[in-house]
């Protein structure tokens, strides 16, 4: 029953936001139903994703999940640089950073530390990820204060980031052979490997061409959505900023929510950190510079100097996901706390 209503919803939202988008509707009330839409695109393809984990493995699944969850994403900030809109997607590339490390990881974090008293996960894996996450702060950081500092040419500027962009890539690209090929036994979970009996919801080849059905559907959604921004900014008086940090990354963190969480109470702890901070890695070292360098075919190379306001709520998420995360331990607490820097940094961008 509870599927169906999903599958209902799922149906009814699409075509409700595509005849909205062609037959010119009001903007704001297009922005709803795209809204609306988007988040129930998000969860088929967060459900599709962890049909194929279940083919592929947790720990596989847990990547593919962060993966086609930060598809979404992508895809809208794709159109933004299309338009020029380079301030907004580097808002969205902040929000969906510090939204996965403090939103999405805090509340697995809460809602599988109030079901299980303590939950544990690969403590080598949780230092590497403390690394990469360090390692994405020094690619945004170092480029900014360079650039400001130095007052650096345009050519120089993007020459920077461009470069930057190619190392985070390769690192990023690195990093997946080192976590899923030559060290994968050492850094995998026992509890990721275990099924619980679970019967996934449909067969291997299904699965795939429902993931596939579910990226188009999320390519379509999100340039519908970003077509209202505009309007929708303007008559509420909000910021670039925090459309972009808030609303467009709890938009589409729609999957990863869903998923992380749901797996966090099934006491796979491990799959919801890989989904949370590995998403968040994915967007910094992969989504951002792969960003830079589509907006170059574009005829306009984005940069990758972030303000210092976005760079604050980068390095705030990054310093407390790791102190929370270091010790391969969790607990409802733990995710308590990240839930209220993320209400913190919520208010400061509102107020920006």
């Amino acid at each position: 029953m509870r599927q169906k209503l999903f599958f209902g919803g799922l149906i009814v939202s699409f075509a409700l936001s595509a005849i909205g988008h062609f037959a010119h509707w009001d903007m704001t009330l297009q922005f709803i139903i795209s809204a609306i839409a988007v988040v129930f695109v998000a969860g088929f393809l967060g459900k599709a994703t962890e049909s194929v984990a279940h083919y592929a493995g947790q720990r596989l699944g847990g990547f593919l999940n962060a993966t086609f969850g930060n598809a979404a994403e992508l895809i809208i900030a794709i159109f933004l640089v299309k338009e020029g809109l380079f301030d907004t997607v580097k808002a969205s590339i902040t929000g969906s950073i510090i939204g996965n490390l403090l939103l999405v990881l805090g509340l697995s974090l809460l809602a599988g530390g109030i079901k299980f008293k303590q939950q544990f996960f690969n403590n080598q894996l949780a230092e590497h990820n403390a690394t990469l996450m360090i390692m994405a702060v020094i690619g945004l950081f170092v480029p900014a204060v360079f650039v400001g500092a130095e007052h650096f040419t345009l050519n120089k500027d993007h020459f920077l980031s461009i470069t930057v962009a190619c190392i985070l890539i390769v690192s990023y690209l690195l990093w997946l052979v080192f976590s899923m090929i030559t060290h994968k036994d050492v850094l995998a979970d026992k509890e990721m490997n275990a099924d619980h009996g679970e019967e996934p919801a449909w067969s291997k080849g299904v699965s795939i061409i429902l993931l596939i059905v579910a990226t188009v559907m999320v390519a379509f959604v999100s340039e519908w959505l970003v077509h209202t921004l505009d309007s929708f900014s303007e008559k509420f008086g909000l910021s670039e900023l925090f459309v972009g940090a808030f609303v467009i990354a709890i938009i589409g963190n729609a999957a990863e929510h869903s998923a992380a969480v749901m797996l966090a109470m099934k006491n796979k702890i491990g799959a919801a950190i890989e989904i949370a901070i590995g998403s968040s890695l994915q967007i910094a070292l992969f989504v951002a510079p792969v960003l830079i360098l589509l907006s170059t075919f574009f005829g306009d190379t984005m940069d990758i100097i972030f303000t210092p306001i976005e760079l604050t709520a980068i390095g705030v998420a990054v310093f407390i996901a790791k102190s929370v995360s270091r010790d391969g331990t969790t607990n409802w607490y733990e995710g308590f706390l990240l839930l209220m820097v993320y209400v913190i940094l919520g208010v400061a961008f509102y107020l920006v």
